[in-house]
């Protein structure tokens, strides 16, 4: 708590600081006023702000901003303090709610799902040519290093009868030139370009190119294609697909131990983030899953008990619809980034952990069992209170308390035991 020393108005300018004891001032002034202490004008200091080591530690305490004012200067060296002026107030309560919002976003910032590094890396279509170019240019190719071969003269005899060459007097392999080298290896890389790059794209399968590491395209067209055989290929399963997973370990809101088992439906969206975002997607989605779904399940109770009554209106995690959509929600915002579509996350089996199960089980039990002794009290109370309500309004009978309560309880033993024999 901090102090506010106010001046009489009649005070000069060379007059000294008073206090509650009377002794005279530094200026030797005989008269000192008592010092006033009010609360209303005072300013909170937390104590630890004033023995702080750090200066980066001050936020550590949730104190909004204040406006000091410097004050004349009296004799002494003393400072008059006033009070904060409706400007500095309004100043400081706005301050203080940019503050409140720059928290809130920095917290739903740190809690939202944060996306590739390169958003640059988008799928996109390929430049792949039709398988046909690939075998005419590998043939081509195939019928040059033929031609080159009978024109340097090292075609076996074989050979050029069957393919019906006529004879060609070469000087051997080492006569071959300079040119006839460079056609034979120009019509060998048309032969191996042609012939290397020819691929089979197949129904639910996708490649990703890349070529020194840059990605480069994909290609998700079927039939005989030519892709550069220069580029590196990844194969990719787009179709549509299912996982089930192994029983996993949770808790609900009140911290007892489940085993749930999910059925995920997924697909590859985005094939260029899906491989090369990730080291392995299906190992992140698999780690997702049980991270969203220990997430969850903590919001809600496994089952809902009032007192000794079972609450059947209450949410819980018995309602698989419910629980099916927050689940895909959450997988959904954590795979979209790695280019992985959540179509539906459907909880399977929810049950308690093995060492909690017999505890639970007879919870259970016995929260229903209060339940039906409850309806069956209420229906036997509203039978015997319609019974004798009618006797009583018809003038069937006319009774006193005594009868009345002998009545009650004879009605009430007949009716219970009506249900319980039921």
């Amino acid at each position: 708590m901090s102090t506010t020393t106010e001046w009489p108005p009649d005070s000069g300018e060379g007059a000294g600081p008073v206090g509650s004891s009377g002794v005279p001032g530094p200026s030797g002034f005989s008269g000192r006023p008592a010092r006033l202490i009010h609360s209303e004008a005072t300013t909170e200091i937390p104590v630890h702000l004033l023995f702080r080591d750090d200066p980066q530690d001050m936020g550590a305490a949730s104190v909004g901003p204040t406006v000091v004012r410097r004050g004349p200067v009296l004799s002494g060296g003393v400072r008059r303090v006033g009070r904060p002026s409706g400007d500095s107030v309004a100043a400081s309560s706005t301050a203080s709610a940019a503050a409140s919002a720059r928290a809130a976003r920095a917290a739903s910032a740190a809690s939202a799902v944060p996306d590739v590094v390169d958003s640059g890396l988008v799928e996109r279509r390929a430049r792949v040519l039709p398988g046909a170019a690939g075998v005419l240019g590998g043939g081509v190719g195939a019928v040059g290093c033929v031609l080159v071969l009978w024109w340097a003269g090292v075609l076996p005899e074989p050979v050029v009868r069957l393919a019906g060459l006529p004879g060609h007097g070469g000087a051997g392999a080492a006569g071959i030139s300079g040119a006839q080298w460079a056609a034979l290896a120009g019509a060998g890389a048309l032969a191996l370009f042609g012939f290397g790059g020819l691929a089979r794209g197949r129904v639910g399968g996708a490649w990703v190119l890349s070529l020194f590491g840059r990605y480069r395209g994909s290609v998700r067209r079927t039939g005989l294609l030519w892709v550069n055989p220069l580029l590196l290929r990844r194969r990719v399963d787009v179709r549509l697909r299912h996982w089930r997973s192994e029983p996993m370990p949770a808790v609900d809101r009140a911290g007892v131990a489940l085993r749930v088992v999910v059925l995920v439906v997924w697909r590859v969206k985005d094939t260029a983030r899906a491989t090369l975002a990730v080291e392995d997607h299906q190992e992140y989605l698999r780690e997702c899953v049980e991270a969203s779904t220990a997430r969850v399940l903590s919001r809600l109770p496994a089952d809902a008990f009032h007192g000794d009554a079972f609450c059947a209106d209450a949410s819980t995690l018995r309602d698989a619809e419910a629980v099916g959509q927050a689940l895909t929600r959450a997988l959904a915002a954590q795979a979209e980034p790695v280019g992985v579509e959540i179509f539906s996350v459907q909880p399977t089996r929810i049950e308690y952990a093995p060492e909690v199960a017999a505890a639970m089980h007879r919870r259970r039990i016995a929260a229903l069992d209060a339940r039906h002794r409850d309806s069956v009290l209420t229906s036997v109370v509203d039978s015997v209170e319609d019974t004798v309500t009618r006797l009583t309004t018809r003038g069937l009978v006319d009774l006193d308390d005594y009868e009345r309560k002998a009545l009650v309880k004879d009605l009430t033993v007949a009716f219970y035991t009506g249900h319980g024999e039921r």
